[in-house]
Parts: structure tokens; C-alpha cells; sequence
């Protein structure tokens, strides 16, 4: 059974009192029941061997780069307050990190509130920003700044044609080499 995590504090002691033995560790926790085997206890222990004798307290979890492009990507007023919170410090300690949330936020406020007019300024700061990759994205909407300032500005969407386009796609790979254009045909005037 490898769904069960080792009672840590326990390990951390015996480790510090010296009993480095995988198997030994194993056999004192199942005494009062833990269910896990050895390889699980052999896993935990890993993390100390790395310690120079003595067992690391690993302190809080890490947030994840998943958790983190969450957090920069959702609105300020919709975080949680201890989200909120772990970003700040976040961005307090990675300048680059605050550097790139700003932009990232600004950005969505032009495609939120249709500011299409702020994208040539984005575009400049992002540009001469030392962040490569949010340089790269910035000259690329350069190249098609038109549409794009349009894309942000206009109430207009190509949503709904975009929609029935993806529609058609599927319909036709659904039925590749399988029926003639009069049965696909019907088939995409009935599903309507």
C-alpha cells in the first residue's frame, strides 16, 4: 500500500536520534498501525539523506507553477485572501515575478474592459521589458497590431462562426471514409 504517508514527525526524531534503517523505521510505525510499507518509509527518508545526518524540517509546501499562473491570472478581487497574500510575497522576493503579474494584469484589463488604445504602450513596456519570453509574445502581437487592437477594442466576435466551423470540422472526422457528401450533408443540416 503506497497511499499512506509515514507519520513524519516520528521519523524526523528517530532519524536525529541516529536510526538511519529503512526497514527498522517500517516496523516501529506498523507496531501502532500504520498501514504503509516499507518503500513509502524508504521514499521519506530519501529527503533526509540529503541533510548531512540530520533530518530537514521541509517547512510549507511550495506552491506549484500551476497555482501561481492561477493566481496572476485571476482578477485581484476574485483571489482568496491567503492567496492574495502568498502572491505578494511572492512578488516581493522575484522581481521578475512582480515585473511579469503587472503586465499580465494590465493586459487583461485591456481585454476586459475593450482598451484596445493602451496596446501600443503594453506592447513598448513589454518590448523593452528584460523578460524574454513576454518580449517574444509582445512583438509577435506587433506584427498583426491591426487586428489585434481591433480584437481588444470591438464588441465584435467571430465566436459564434468560429463555433459552427469547429462543429463542421468534427462532423467531418467523425465520418472520414466512412459515408459520401450526401449523407454528410444531411448529417450537418440535422444537427442544428
Amino acid at each position: 500500500m503506497t497511499g499512506f504517508s509515514p507519520p513524519t514527525g516520528y521519523l524526523h526524531r528517530r532519524w536525529n536520534e541516529g536510526v538511519r534503517n529503512a526497514a527498522q523505521l517500517c516496523r516501529e510505525i506498523q507496531e501502532p498501525g500504520y498501514p504503509g510499507g516499507e518503500l513509502v518509509v524508504q521514499r521519506h527518508l530519501r529527503r533526509y539523506r540529503t541533510g548531512r545526518g540530520h533530518a530537514l524540517d521541509p517547512g510549507p509546501k511550495p506552491p506549484s507553477v500551476r497555482e501561481v499562473t492561477s493566481w496572476i491570472m485571476t482578477h485581484p478581487e476574485h483571489l482568496r485572501d491567503e492567496n492574495t497574500d502568498k502572491l505578494h510575497r511572492l512578488r516581493e522576493r522575484d522581481p521578475d515575478l512582480d515585473r511579469l503579474t503587472g503586465h499580465v494584469r494590465k493586459f487583461a484589463v485591456m481585454m476586459t474592459a475593450r482598451h484596445g488604445d493602451r496596446l501600443e504602450d503594453w506592447i513598448t513596456g513589454a518590448e523593452q521589458d528584460s523578460l524574454v519570453p513576454l518580449a517574444s509574445f509582445a512583438r509577435n502581437l506587433r506584427r498583426d497590431f491591426d487586428a489585434v487592437r481591433n480584437g481588444l477594442s470591438l464588441p465584435h466576435s467571430s465566436g459564434a462562426v468560429e463555433d459552427n466551423i469547429n462543429r463542421l470540422k468534427m462532423l467531418k472526422r467523425q465520418m472520414f471514409g466512412r459515408a459520401g457528401l450526401d449523407l454528410r450533408r444531411k448529417r450537418v443540416l440535422l444537427a442544428r
